[in-house]
């Protein structure tokens, strides 16, 4: 039963330390960071491995699971609260890690893309390039086939390269080791959508999909391989979860019609999710669109998808979604970054998790939807922790 109703002196005694200040604070507590970690270690029933697997397939866990990401002005207000020293990975006790390719040995040769340009950072893969803005860590796109017209001048670009050994080897020796510290391991294998755009530009993209599409399909097709490749290699490694996804939602609905994302993502999306699942049939797979993607969910669970991500509850009402998608889906993400976690007061981030519990778990995965943004406070980001400690421990 969920902390709040009938409760196991485990959700109580957490309730307490809640509720009479004990634990995560304005700053760190007398006992440190060391003393709050064996408490969690001696009172969990479940490793984070074995939660956020048995989160993911919609079965019982010990505690809903939680993670979180910050963008670099919120990572410095952590920093100041715990200390440098302090990892908040442990200090709140997050469940999942991550791993990924390495970079290349060198970056590809882009700079006749950029003409009389050194403003521009450029991506040592795709090639897709950022200058720096003046806000935070916004940046403008500049995007290096811009103006490719024709199918030769795509083939000559300087795609990259995944295959060598040295960018994949180490995966499975990285995956053993954390897998061993008890976490849960999931590797993202890559946009397709997103880095075409990218590299396109954005309104050209969407455009040629109805106007010129065999532009943009040379270019989704060429990172599908990449993608593919990466997904198996990851699977390979014996991760616990696939991520994939890319941004095909706006506030309240689709970038584009339905009928559009079928006919040029969709089968992109299957064949990756098939190269994973070719390795390891039971891989659960978890894909990420921001706004509402309602038209396509049942498109994303056809081709393999397990865990939706960020179920955004500007966009999407919770209740809705877990009613119709609860019985097939896992649901990682659903509190708000944009309302909630910025301009909400901690009573309210703890009653969108108390929400959110309810509604979902234990198919649940707790994270705000998105990297928290400057205007989120420390006290937020703590109610986001307590809560869960409130309201998501189960009894076994």
């Amino acid at each position: 039963m969920v902390g709040g109703g009938q409760m196991g002196w485990l959700a109580l005694v957490r309730l307490l330390r809640a509720r009479l200040g004990w634990g995560f604070g304005g700053a760190l507590d007398t006992q440190g960071v060391a003393g709050h970690n064996a408490r969690v270690r001696e009172e969990r029933a479940m490793t984070s491995r074995e939660r956020v697997n048995a989160a993911v397939r919609r079965r019982p866990v010990d505690r809903v699971p939680k993670e979180m990401s910050f963008t670099p002005a919120v990572w410095e207000v952590v920093r100041a609260r715990l200390g440098p020293d302090v990892s908040p990975h442990e200090y709140f006790g997050w469940d999942t890690r991550e791993i990924g390719f390495r970079g290349p040995a060198a970056p590809g040769e882009f700079a006749a893309y950029y003409p009389g340009r050194t403003d521009v950072q450029i991506n040592p893969d795709y090639g897709t390039g950022e200058v720096p803005g003046t806000f935070h860590h916004f940046a403008a796109k500049v995007f290096p086939l811009a103006r490719a017209t024709t199918l030769a001048e795509l083939e000559a670009y300087p795609w990259p390269d995944f295959t060598p050994p040295e960018r994949w080897q180490h995966l499975a020796a990285q995956t053993a080791e954390l897998q061993a510290q008890g976490y849960h391991v999931s590797a993202f294998a890559g946009h397709i959508w997103e880095t075409g755009w990218q590299i396109l530009g954005y309104e050209r993209t969407l455009a040629d999909l109805v106007l010129n599409p065999e532009i943009p399909a040379f270019v989704l097709n060429r990172i599908c391989e990449d993608n593919c490749f990466k997904a198996a290699r990851m699977a390979e490694a014996g991760i616990d979860m696939l991520r994939l996804g890319d941004d095909v939602g706006m506030q309240d609905r689709l970038v584009m019609r339905p009928e559009t994302w079928r006919a040029a993502l969709k089968p992109l999306l299957a064949r990756v999710i098939a190269a994973a699942r070719a390795v390891n049939p039971e891989l659960p797979v978890w894909y990420h669109s921001d706004g509402d993607i309602r038209p396509i969910i049942e498109d994303l669970i056809e081709v393999g998808v397990t865990v939706l991500n960020p179920v955004q509850p500007e966009s999407m009402d919770l209740a809705e979604i877990a009613a119709r998608y609860g019985d097939r889906l896992c649901f990682w993400g659903c509190i708000g970054t944009q309302q909630v976690m910025p301009w909400g007061k901690p009573a309210d981030v703890r009653a969108a998790v108390h929400r959110a519990i309810e509604l979902m778990a234990p198919g649940l995965v707790l994270a705000p939807t998105h990297v928290l943004e400057p205007e989120v406070p420390w006290e937020n980001i703590v109610a986001f922790h307590e809560a869960i400690d409130e309201f998501g421990v189960f009894e076994r």
